[in-house]
C-alpha cells in the first residue's frame, strides 16, 4: 500500500502520544471516520487516554463509540498508516528520535507530520532519510473548538505533501494555513509569543501586575480579534495612524533575545502556574477549574480567509 492507493476519507492514521493534544486529535480524525492508532505508554496512561476522549465527545455530541481507538505503547503498531502525527512534548532529541524510527517502520511514503508548537520542521525530520514527506501540522488547543492548523513545509517538503494535508484537514472540518518558510514558531506563536514577551516585560517593569494585563487584553483589542484580524484593524484605521503610532512606541517595546528574569525566576522557584496553584498569580482550585473550563466554552467557529495550497 501507499499513499495514492486510499482515498484521503480512508487515510489509516497513527498518532504518537497520548497527552491532551495527541488525545484532541485523536478525536478529530476518529470522528471523521478514520482508522486511528493513538502511541502511548501503557497502563495507567492508556485507561486515562480512554476516559479524555470520552469527555470529548460527550463535550462534543458526538455519537460514536470512543472504544474504536486502538491504543498501543509499541511505535510499531502504526506502521501501515498513511499519515503519522507526533504529539510528543517540545523535545527536539525526542522528536528527532521518534521520526528517524517513524523512517524505518513506516511504509516508504508515509506522511510524517509534527505538532510542533515552535520547533522547525527541519530539525525534526534531520535524521528522515525522505524529508520531503515530513511536514509539520501545528494544531491548536483545543483543536475540536480551535480549528486552525498551521501546515508548515520545510525547504525538503514536497509541495504534493502539502496539498495532501491540507485537503484532509480540511475533509475532517479543520481549517488549514500554508505556512511557507519554516521559521521558529511559524505564524501564530510568533504573535502570541511577541505579546507575551511584552507583557511579562509589563509587570517586570512594574508599570501594572499580571492580572491588570490579562484584564487589559480581554477588555481592549482581545475582544475584536475574533472579529477583526490585527492588519485589518490597521487598514481600518488607516495605516498613517498606524506609522504614528509606531515612531513612537516600537524604540519603547521590549527587546529581550533571551527569557526575562521574573519567567525565568518563577519557573526555577516552581511556581509553574495552575497546576503548581502559583505562576504569575496565585490560583485556588475554583479559579483553576474555571480557567481551564473556558477552552471548552469557546464557539466552534473559525473565520476562513481564501487560502492557496
Amino acid at each position: 500500500m501507499s499513499t495514492g492507493d486510499l482515498p484521503l476519507a480512508n487515510w489509516p492514521i497513527g498518532i504518537i502520544g497520548g497527552g491532551r493534544m495527541g488525545v484532541a486529535i485523536a478525536y478529530l480524525f476518529l470522528s471523521a471516520g478514520h482508522d486511528v492508532t493513538l502511541v502511548a505508554p501503557a497502563k495507567p496512561r492508556s485507561d486515562a487516554v480512554r476516559a479524555e476522549l470520552l469527555a470529548i465527545t460527550e463535550l462534543m455530541g458526538s455519537n460514536w463509540d470512543p472504544h474504536l481507538l486502538r491504543i498501543s505503547p509499541d511505535l510499531s503498531s502504526v506502521a501501515h498508516a498513511v499519515l503519522v502525527i507526533e504529539a510528543v512534548p517540545e523535545n527536539l532529541l525526542l522528536k528527532q528520535t521518534i521520526f528517524a524510527d517513524l523512517s524505518a517502520i513506516c511504509l516508504e511514503d508515509t506522511i510524517l507530520a509534527t505538532n510542533t508548537s515552535v520547533i522547525p520542521i527541519k530539525d525534526i525530520g534531520a535524521l528522515v532519510s525522505n524529508q520531503a514527506r515530513v511536514v509539520g501540522t501545528h494544531f491548536w488547543n483545543p483543536p475540536y473548538k480551535v480549528r486552525l492548523v498551521e501546515v508548515i513545509q520545510s525547504e525538503h517538503t514536497d509541495h504534493a505533501t502539502v496539498e495532501k494535508i491540507m485537503l484532509l484537514l480540511d475533509m475532517i472540518g479543520q481549517k488549514p494555513v500554508h505556512v511557507r518558510k519554516d521559521v521558529p514558531g511559524f505564524i501564530g506563536n510568533r504573535m502570541q509569543h511577541a505579546l507575551k514577551r511584552e507583557a511579562i516585560a509589563l509587570v517586570q517593569n512594574g508599570v501594572c501586575d499580571a492580572e491588570t494585563v490579562d484584564f487589559v487584553i480581554r477588555n481592549s483589542f482581545g475582544s475584536r480579534l475574533g472579529l477583526m484580524g490585527t492588519l485589518e484593524q490597521s487598514d481600518l484605521v488607516g495605516l498613517n495612524l498606524t506609522l504614528d503610532i509606531h515612531e513612537i512606541i516600537l524604540r519603547d517595546l521590549d527587546r529581550s533575545t533571551e527569557p526575562q528574569p521574573l519567567l525565568v525566576n518563577l519557573v526555577r522557584e516552581g511556581k509553574l502556574g495552575v497546576k503548581t496553584g502559583e505562576g504569575f498569580r496565585r490560583w485556588s482550585p475554583d479559579e483553576a477549574k474555571e480557567l481551564a473550563g473556558r477552552l471548552n466554552n469557546l464557539p466552534d467557529v473559525t473565520k476562513s480567509p481564501k487560502l492557496e495550497a
